[in-house]
């Protein structure tokens, strides 16, 4: 049957990372119920993992939002991220080897495809999943986690009107980076490291009256149908299994 609350967990986290789910969006109880055809216990695990998360807020009597993020919440995530990412660093020097370097260059190299056929979404997607390679090469799972954690709620921060910098400096930072990391500069690296998410915080413009642009149900529609095609998928795989066993079973 697969694991319910973890689908519906994923599909709204990729509906707020697709900007489809704006902050302030309100997630209505019955309307996802409906929506992911599930019980209300079953939709309250989901929906709590996403409050822990930070992604979604839950207001007495009023039910569950996708969560606002004011400056002070927003400086707090890249502060954290900006520790965890120069903790990496630290790390990587001196133990990667060629295969992970050639990861990093492969991922910059996509990035400036990206910039070249003007593809926003996947430059904002490459983006930050440059910083997510990064961690995942330190080989800790824990701090992966975590980092992920974090990952996700900049995805608040990115659905906001943001335009005090360029894709294009920030991709020539993670050129740098790498660079300074294949030469053993370690502390340049953590200081470019830093320079690099205070830009980026201080360059949203944090916009309190943005407003939703399509409803809940509107917006998780591309997730629901693939959850639905992966079950599909999945128990017709089971059927095709138990077919074959009882075809060699008479044979």
């Amino acid at each position: 049957m697969g694991n319910r609350p973890d689908e519906i967990f994923k599909a709204v986290t990729r509906a707020i990372i697709g900007k489809r789910l704006w902050p302030g969006s309100k997630l209505s109880e019955q309307t996802l119920v409906d929506i992911f055809n599930v019980s209300h216990a079953v939709l309250r695990q989901a929906i709590i993992r996403l409050a822990d998360d930070g992604l979604v807020t839950m207001e007495r009597n009023r039910g569950a939002f996708v969560s606002r993020l004011n400056y002070r919440e927003a400086m707090e995530i890249y502060y954290a991220l900006t520790m965890l990412e120069q903790g990496v660093i630290g790390q990587l020097v001196g133990r990667m080897d060629a295969r992970g370097w050639g990861e990093l260059r492969r991922h910059i190299e996509a990035q400036y495809n990206a910039v070249d056929d003007k593809n926003d979404a996947l430059l904002d997607a490459l983006w930050s999943g440059f910083h997510e390679v990064l961690v995942k090469l330190s080989g800790n799972r824990v701090v992966k986690e975590i980092h992920a954690q974090l990952i996700r709620r900049t995805a608040l921060m990115r659905a906001l009107v943001c335009s005090r910098f360029g894709f294009c400096g920030l991709l020539r930072d993670h050129d740098a980076l790498v660079d300074l990391l294949e030469a053993g500069k370690v502390t340049e690296a953590q200081q470019l490291i830093d320079t690099y998410h205070r830009i980026v915080v201080r360059g949203y413009i944090l916009d309190e009256n943005i407003e939703p642009v399509m409803t809940p149900r509107e917006a998780l529609e591309p997730y629901v149908e693939n959850v639905q095609q992966q079950k599909f998928v999945a128990n017709w795989n089971t059927e095709f299994d138990g077919a074959r066993r009882s075809c060699q079973y008479l044979n």
